[in-house]
């Protein structure tokens, strides 16, 4: 490898680095398992369930709303685990029905044995803002 090829190698991994590293901040979220949720909740994590599905529209635009705030503000992801749960697959699931979720589109943070707040077809970006703000909150308490 001659020099000019090593600095501008040297170069576009420098110009990269900054790149990958907002990418993995907002990292998606983690797909639904089974006592999952409830063993983040006994850890004492605050946790967003996204109940939607691939097929929904509604659920795409929360999704890209979600996406934008926590790649605008990096707290999000540091105070909040971000879970999607597969409506199709676990919609008559116990995690479901302990929540009395009758629908897709519903986003629900939880913290503990509690309900910080829920979001039912809401696409707005200042509800959904509003709602990652109080699980940051709850984080903290």
């Amino acid at each position: 490898m001659n020099r000019r090829d090593f600095l501008n190698l040297t170069a576009a991994v420098s110009l990269a680095t900054p790149l990958l590293v907002e990418k993995a901040r907002a990292a998606a979220p983690e797909a639904y398992k089974p006592g999952m949720v409830k063993t983040a909740l006994a850890e004492g994590k605050t946790v967003l369930l996204d109940f939607s599905a691939t097929w929904c529209t509604t659920c795409a635009a929360q999704r890209r709303v979600l996406k934008k705030l926590r790649a605008e503000n990096p707290g999000y992801d540091k105070a909040i685990d971000f879970v999607t749960v597969d409506w199709d697959t676990y919609r008559n699931g116990a995690l479901a029905k302990s929540l009395k979720v009758t629908d897709r589109a519903t986003l629900i943070v939880l913290k503990g044995d509690k309900q910080i707040g829920r979001l039912n077809w809401e696409t707005g970006e200042a509800k959904i803002k509003a709602l990652l703000d109080a699980g940051v909150a709850a984080a903290k308490a």
